[in-house]
């Protein structure tokens, strides 16, 4: 196996490997209840994005931050989220949800939304965290397209990784134009469906309203068939895109993982269903970064079977992962943020 490149740990218990069961069986296992404390954090161009903190807080303040990242059209509702907020909260850590605009409980203020690519509302969120907490040493984990936003940072912004100790990244699409033709194929298609579903009826009100700048009419945003024509029709344009071809080759991380100094942690399965077959086979990882492949998992699925029950992997796999980065990395750390 080529430096950088890990098998998985996660196995699929017999008769649960297809990759359609793995990546829907979470939302019937049902999610943790959580005590969350909502924030509002103001952006420079006079937007906000919700923050969701797990309570109740550590006192220490040197306590680990633990920010996560969500996936398309995600929340703290998602059940990754809860489990994996659940986990690193288990662990002391300060966990919390950044919602990408327009994915907390109110519509987002400025005529744009999100995508892949967009890093700078993070960027702003791990600065303010290593302002407000000094002390304390930062990962970040990101899921699915938070998961390439994530990496698409620390190649940005690679001499600071924004203060950060560690990254996680599960199951990122970092080649966004080889996903959204794999989403447009087969048994995918309805995931496609239920995705374009949710981005439509959030964006159909605004435009109606006419707070977006687009060449759209209602009836034309209802008729988009695909991500790939709904990210011509509104992603591109909405943040400066040519196009939905020009959108992907941007804000891709994959073409930027050799740049990753950074301890980061990547977590994919081989049959997830919204990734072409092999998309990592031709991409080159830098030092920092950790590679881990299953045959099996599906899309942020990853359903076990352990001590005769099923269970969820990803979070027993990131809480090994911040136990090892307590010991190896967070005493000693260089990253800690020097107060303003």
């Amino acid at each position: 196996m080529m430096p950088g490149r890990h098998p998985a740990s996660f196995q699929a218990p017999p008769g649960l490997a297809n990759r359609h069961v793995q990546t829907l069986l979470p939302r019937l296992l049902g999610c943790p209840s959580l005590e969350l404390v909502r924030e509002e954090l103001p952006l420079p161009d006079g937007d906000v994005v919700e923050l969701a903190w797990v309570a109740p807080a550590p006192t220490a303040a040197s306590a680990p931050v633990f920010v996560l990242f969500h996936g398309l059209e995600g929340s703290v509702d998602s059940p990754y989220a809860r489990h994996l907020l659940e986990a690193a909260h288990r662990q002391g850590c300060r966990a919390l949800v950044m919602h990408f605009r327009g994915c907390g409980r109110r519509p987002n203020r400025r005529p744009r939304a999100y995508h892949s690519g967009d890093t700078a509302d993070a960027h702003w969120l791990l600065t303010r965290l290593a302002r407000r907490y000094p002390r304390a040493p930062r990962v970040a984990c990101g899921v699915s397209l938070g998961a390439n936003m994530l990496l698409k940072l620390l190649a940005e912004d690679a001499d600071e990784a924004a203060g950060l100790v560690g990254a996680i990244a599960i199951a990122p699409p970092v080649d966004l134009a080889g996903c959204a033709d794999t989403l447009n194929r087969g048994f995918a298609r309805l995931y496609q469906r239920h995705l374009l579903a949710s981005l439509k009826a959030k964006m159909a009100p605004r435009l109606a309203a006419g707070e977006l700048p687009l060449a759209l009419s209602p009836a034309a945003l209802s008729g988009l068939a695909t991500l790939r024509d709904y990210d011509d029709a509104v992603t591109a344009p909405l943040h400066g895109f040519a196009d939905a071809a020009d959108y992907y080759r941007r804000a891709s991380a994959g073409p930027r993982l050799a740049e990753l100094d950074l301890p980061t942690l990547i977590l994919h399965a081989e049959d997830d269903p919204f990734m072409p077959p092999g998309m990592y086979d031709a991409l080159s990882l830098g030092p920092g970064v950790r590679l881990e492949t299953a045959p099996h998992g599906g899309h942020v699925g990853f359903v076990e079977g352990r001590r005769g029950r099923l269970g969820h992997w990803l979070p027993r796999r990131v809480v090994q992962q911040l136990d090892a980065w307590r010991t190896s990395l967070w005493p000693t750390s260089p990253r800690l943020a020097s107060p303003d």
